[in-house]
């Protein structure tokens, strides 16, 4: 039988908050498949995350296919805003959401994960971060402060982890990142520069799968995903919507789940996907290949 088979691998999986996102979910494919996972979360969400952890709260999403639950072999603080400490301002490192954490900068992460396992720790990388404060605007309203953070947390910012992660990767390792349809088509409501993100996220996996993969033998994909009701997403506003909408005229007329977008995760990050870089996987149910709307009726039962 042909399996993803991931064991003896360990997986860095960054914007992890809690379990109702894509990076929740690929995180426990990829323990599926028999790799250890260490998830970097946003510092605000720390606490949290640990707490609903330790209490239980989240034994449900943790079990897996042979009953047992799967762990985090660590939990980092990362704000991928910041490459090091050096850059997040004053009333950020002293603020009470950050202060008692440690450097939770890019570099910070990096130089953590070394202390933990040593000087080449991971196998695979995922980016599940994004950010665009002014999400809700349109492009036209959308000031040159919101646009260039939503630019700088969503693209760059796997720039940067790769700037701080790739010399830390063992041989044959894999990197992924999320992106969405409306990096190159129009999506009104996602907004506030956005759109613009996750199109530089695309470009850049292409020319980082070039350079890292000549420096450090590294592969880099993204994987293009339909819209999934996690908690950030819902905070958009027309997520409902969207997922009626891309249902609807869908070649398969089904809801997409996150398990189907995480299954592909650890496909494109394991050794059966070793001759795949470079490349944007659409998981959308086909959504992305319409030309057309269709009518309601021709919905799915």
């Amino acid at each position: 039988m042909l399996s993803i088979d991931l064991r003896g691998k360990r997986a860095l999986v960054a914007g992890i908050a809690d379990d109702g996102g894509y990076g929740w979910a690929i995180a426990k494919a990829l323990a599926e498949a028999g790799a250890t996972v260490c998830a970097g979360t946003w510092p605000p969400a720390l606490n949290i995350l640990k707490t609903m952890l330790e209490r239980g709260k989240l034994d449900a999403s943790r079990r897996l296919q042979d009953g047992s639950l799967f762990s985090f072999e660590r939990i980092y603080p990362l704000d991928a805003a910041y490459d090091t400490l050096a850059d997040a301002p004053e009333e950020v490192r002293t603020s009470r959401r950050y202060s008692g954490i440690g450097d939770f900068s890019i570099a910070g992460l990096a130089e953590r994960l070394v202390q933990d396992f040593g000087d080449r720790p991971l196998d695979i990388f995922v980016h599940a971060i994004a950010n665009g404060p002014e999400v809700r605007k349109p492009l036209l309203e959308t000031s040159r402060q919101g646009y260039l953070t939503a630019v700088g947390v969503s693209a760059y910012s796997f720039v940067s982890m790769l700037q701080k992660l790739g010399p830390l990767m063992r041989p044959k390792g894999a990197a992924l990142s999320l992106s969405y349809l409306a990096s190159e088509r129009v999506c009104p409501g996602y907004g506030g520069g956005m759109s613009s993100a996750k199109a530089a996220l695309e470009s850049d996996t292409r020319t980082l799968a070039f350079e890292a993969g000549r420096k450090w033998g590294m592969r880099v994909n993204a994987i293009s995903a339909g819209p999934w009701a996690s908690r950030a997403a819902t905070a958009i506003g027309i997520i409902e919507e969207t997922i009626r909408y891309t249902t609807v005229n869908a070649p398969l007329p089904e809801t997409l789940t996150a398990d189907e977008v995480a299954n592909t995760a650890a496909f494109l990050l394991s050794p059966l996907a070793s001759g795949i870089t470079g490349t944007v996987v659409w998981v959308d149910k086909g959504f992305h290949t319409m030309g057309k709307a269709i009518e309601e009726r021709y919905s799915a039962p």
